[in-house]
């Protein structure tokens, strides 16, 4: 069933001709469908009749409204999820195969716009229930992993915590904040970790107004102001050139012999930029004679990687070794192989000093460990790029490598590499 319908934007005049019209109005939608049922609804907004665009039935781009100064672009977003909303209700009754009389159709758009809020939850979705839509569609478009489904788990844990009765409709700047400071006192969390998981909700909320479940801004207009979270304080671990070699050649004793596969497969990683989940599922018809070819599991890209003298030796070693399903490697779960790369780490003495910098709320922390004890599958990824910046490799070349879109990304490294070049210029002062 397809219901035709006609959507119009207008200011609703005030005054008459003869006495003349006030400057403003309340903007109003008019919904015709069925022919000629008609439902009107108030937008929320007063518009400048001088400063609308009957044609567009949007206001004048750069112009402001009312005594608020409210801006075009406001209102001509809600506007857009109006028009998105009342498409996604008739969507609902043409998959019952039923045209709604202009009471049903009323109802069921105030409901999904929030109206009424707390006077009856019969027919609407709660927060988590829109949460979980969130997560099962988008996921799946995305083809999230396990760790990224935790991730969201994690995050709607959090939220439940904070308030269980949490209502979208009612979602307001202060709950958010509220929602930081719940992370950062009661969960513990660093002001990164919660930065991040922001980030996420402000990813659902978008989503939510994109599906006409949420009418609110916050997505777009609030941040929350957290020390250490700009990219400057972040630690890159990673290892040196000479480290990299002193484990690739690591001549293990005999009852360490388990942790030769693990050491492979890292270095294997140092010598490409694969991410875990990317060298877990290589192949070996992914395995060209100079190159590899993938797609990513993260970012679902193409990539192509020419292989060097180091990450051909490794595939050479194993290509006579059956492994399931095809692969190219013998690799073990992530959280097995984060445990043993700490303790390949200490056999091959990599342990300078690292310190780590991180704030909870105001309160600023600094720990200092070996750096093997910091040694995860990801440092194989960071190792790739700091050793081919430092290299010289333009970091244009590293992106086609490594996958990544935005040079902003680089940043963190090139940090690196700069102090690399002022600890190098300074043996000049030395001699």
């Amino acid at each position: 069933m397809n219901i035709k319908r006609k959507y119009l934007f207008f200011p609703d005049k005030e005054g008459t001709e003869e006495t003349g019209y006030k400057p403003d109005a309340k903007l109003r939608l008019r919904i015709r469908y069925n022919k000629n049922t008609v439902v009107n609804f108030n937008v929320g907004y007063r518009v400048e009749l001088s400063k609308w665009v009957n044609e567009a039935q949007r206001c004048k781009t750069g112009t402001t409204h009312g005594k608020k100064k409210v801006s075009a672009a406001e209102i001509n977003n809600e506007i857009q999820r109006l028009e998105v909303l009342a498409d996604n209700i008739f969507k609902t009754f043409e998959v019952k195969g039923h045209i709604p009389t202009a009471d049903e159709y009323r109802n069921a758009f105030n409901e999904a716009n929030g109206k009424d809020i707390g006077t009856s939850t019969k027919g609407r979705l709660c927060f988590f229930e829109i949460f979980d839509l969130f997560t099962q569609e988008v996921g799946r478009q995305n083809g999230w992993t396990k760790a990224t489904n935790r991730k969201f788990d994690a995050i709607r844990l959090h939220l439940h915590n904070f308030n269980p009765d949490l209502n979208i409709g009612a979602l307001s700047e202060n709950d958010m904040q509220s929602f930081v400071d719940y992370m950062m006192r009661t969960a513990g969390l660093r002001n990164t970790t919660i930065a991040k998981n922001v980030g996420f909700v402000r990813w659902f909320l978008r989503w939510a107004f994109s599906k006409g479940f949420y009418s609110g801004n916050i997505h777009l207009t609030w941040r929350p102001r957290l020390k250490g979270t700009d990219g400057n304080q972040k630690e890159v671990i990673h290892l040196t050139w000479e480290e990299l070699i002193r484990l690739y050649s690591l001549e293990l004793p005999d009852n360490k012999q388990y942790l030769a596969r693990v050491r492979d497969v890292f270095c294997f990683q140092c010598f490409t930029s694969l991410r875990y989940s990317d060298v877990a599922k290589l192949s070996r018809s992914d395995i060209k004679d100079t190159h590899i070819l993938i797609v990513t599991q993260k970012t679902v890209d193409g990539l192509k990687i020419e292989l060097n003298k180091y990450s051909k030796a490794i595939l050479d070693k194993y290509k006579d070794i059956h492994f399931p399903n095809d692969k190219a490697l013998p690799v073990i779960s992530n959280a097995k192989m984060n445990e043993y790369l700490k303790e390949l780490g200490e056999i091959a003495e990599i342990k300078e000093p690292q310190r780590i910098v991180y704030f909870k709320g105001n309160q600023r922390y600094e720990e200092v460990y070996p750096k093997y004890s910091l040694l995860t599958t990801h440092c194989g990824r960071r190792t790739f790029i700091v050793i081919a910046l430092y290299l010289g490799i333009p970091a244009e070349v590293v992106m086609r490598w490594t996958g990544h879109s935005d040079y902003k990304a680089m940043k963190p490294y090139i940090k690196i590499i700069d102090t690399l070049k002022e600890q190098e210029m300074n043996k000049f002062n030395e001699k």
